[in-house]
C-alpha cells in the first residue's frame, strides 16, 4: 500500500525527470500520460518536462510499422522485438489502438498480444488510443517518442492502426517507414494508389509459411516490378522487398539488417538528419495551424458573428470570400 501511495502521489517535474532517466517504467508511463493529457492544468508541466528532456533525445532509431489490419503487425513486432531484447538492446514499442467513435475508449490490447515481449526487462510497451486522430497515430506520439529516447531506449517502434490513406502520417515522425503487406489480398498494386508504397523504406510480405508461401513469393515479385516505376524517397537507397514469417522466424534477421543498413546510409549521407529536421518543421507548422484555428473559433466576436455569416453564405446573400474576410477582420 505505501508503494501504491507513492506511485499515485502528485509528481514534480524533477520526479518525472529522475524516473525517466532511471528507466522507472511506472514513472515513464505516467510521464507519457501527462503529455497525452488534454487537461489545461497538465499542459504547463508537460511542456516544462519536454523542454528539459529535449537535450537527451534523438539518439534512437525510430521505426514506423504500418499495414492493413490482419497483416500481423503485433506478431511481427513481438518476434523482432524479443530477438532485439535478447541481444541486449533496449526497445520501446508505442502501439496505437483505434478509439471508439462513440465512447472514445480503446481496447488497448497490445500488451496482451505481446505477452512474451512485455515480460522482457529491456522492453517497454505503451498502448495509447488514437482519440480519433487521423493518421493512425495519437496526436502526442511524437512527444512520447522523445520521452522514450530520454529514458535510454535505443529503438523506438511505432505500430499504427492501419486504417487507410491517412496512415502515412507515421512517415512524418519516424526514420524508417516499414510497410507490411499481405499476399493474395488484392492490395499488392492497389496500395500504390494510396501513396503508401511510394513512401515505404522497406516492404515486408508477411505470413510466408505453409500453403501461403507461393503467393507471398509472387507478391514479392509484383512489388519489386512496381517499385521500378517509383522514385526512391531516400537517395542511395533502393527499397528492399522481403518476406517473413513471425511463426517460423524466417526473414526477421533480414528485416533488422535492412533497417540497420538504412540507418547507416542515412547517417553517412546526412539524409537522416535532414529528414528529422523536415519532420520537425512540418510538426511545427501543423501545431501552429491548429493553434491559430483554435484561437479563431474561441474568439467571442467570431463565435457571435459566424452563424450569421454562415447562413448568409448558404442563402447566397454574401460572397464567400467577403464573409471570410469579415471574420478575419474581427481578430
Amino acid at each position: 500500500m505505501p508503494e501504491q501511495q507513492h506511485i499515485r502521489r502528485q509528481l514534480t517535474t524533477d520526479d518525472y525527470l529522475q524516473g525517466v532517466f532511471a528507466g522507472d517504467r511506472a514513472i515513464l508511463g505516467r510521464a507519457i500520460t501527462l503529455i497525452e493529457s488534454d487537461a489545461p492544468r497538465h499542459a504547463v508541466q508537460a511542456q516544462e518536462l519536454l523542454q528539459r528532456l529535449l537535450p537527451h533525445t534523438g539518439r534512437s532509431i525510430r521505426v514506423g510499422i504500418t499495414g492493413v489490419p490482419g497483416v500481423g503487425k503485433s506478431t511481427l513486432i513481438e518476434t523482432l522485438g524479443t530477438q532485439l531484447c535478447e541481444r541486449g538492446l533496449h526497445l520501446a514499442v508505442l502501439t496505437v489502438d483505434p478509439s471508439s467513435s462513440l465512447t472514445h475508449g480503446s481496447i488497448l490490447g497490445d500488451k496482451t498480444r505481446m505477452e512474451r515481449l512485455a515480460r522482457m526487462e529491456n522492453a517497454f510497451i505503451r498502448p495509447s488510443p488514437t482519440g480519433g486522430a487521423l493518421g493512425g497515430v495519437t496526436r502526442k506520439t511524437r512527444e512520447s517518442i522523445l520521452v522514450c529516447e530520454a529514458a535510454g531506449f535505443e529503438i523506438i517502434l511505432v505500430e499504427t492502426v492501419g486504417v487507410g490513406q491517412s496512415e502515412i502520417a507515421v512517415h512524418a515522425m519516424t526514420d524508417c517507414f516499414v510497410l507490411l503487406a499481405l499476399a493474395g489480398a488484392g492490395d499488392e498494386l492497389q496500395a500504390l494508389k494510396k501513396g503508401v508504397v511510394e513512401l515505404a523504406d522497406l516492404i515486408v510480405i508477411t505470413k510466408a509459411d505453409g500453403p501461403n508461401r507461393e503467393r507471398v513469393l509472387n507478391a514479392k515479385a509484383d512489388y519489386m516490378r512496381a517499385l521500378r516505376y517509383l522514385a526512391p524517397t531516400t537517395s542511395n537507397w533502393r527499397v528492399p522487398v522481403l518476406v517473413s514469417s513471425a511463426h517460423t522466424g524466417e526473414g526477421i534477421d533480414q528485416i533488422w539488417a535492412a533497417i540497420e543498413s538504412y540507418r547507416t546510409i542515412g547517417d553517412t549521407t546526412g539524409t537522416l538528419i535532414a529528414r528529422r529536421q523536415a519532420q520537425t518543421q512540418q510538426w511545427f507548422e501543423e501545431l501552429l495551424a491548429e493553434a491559430l484555428q483554435r484561437h479563431f473559433y474561441q474568439n467571442p466576436q467570431v463565435a457571435e458573428r459566424l452563424p450569421q455569416l454562415r447562413q448568409a453564405v448558404v442563402l447566397d446573400q454574401i460572397p464567400v470570400v467577403r464573409a471570410v474576410e469579415e471574420l478575419l477582420q474581427l481578430l
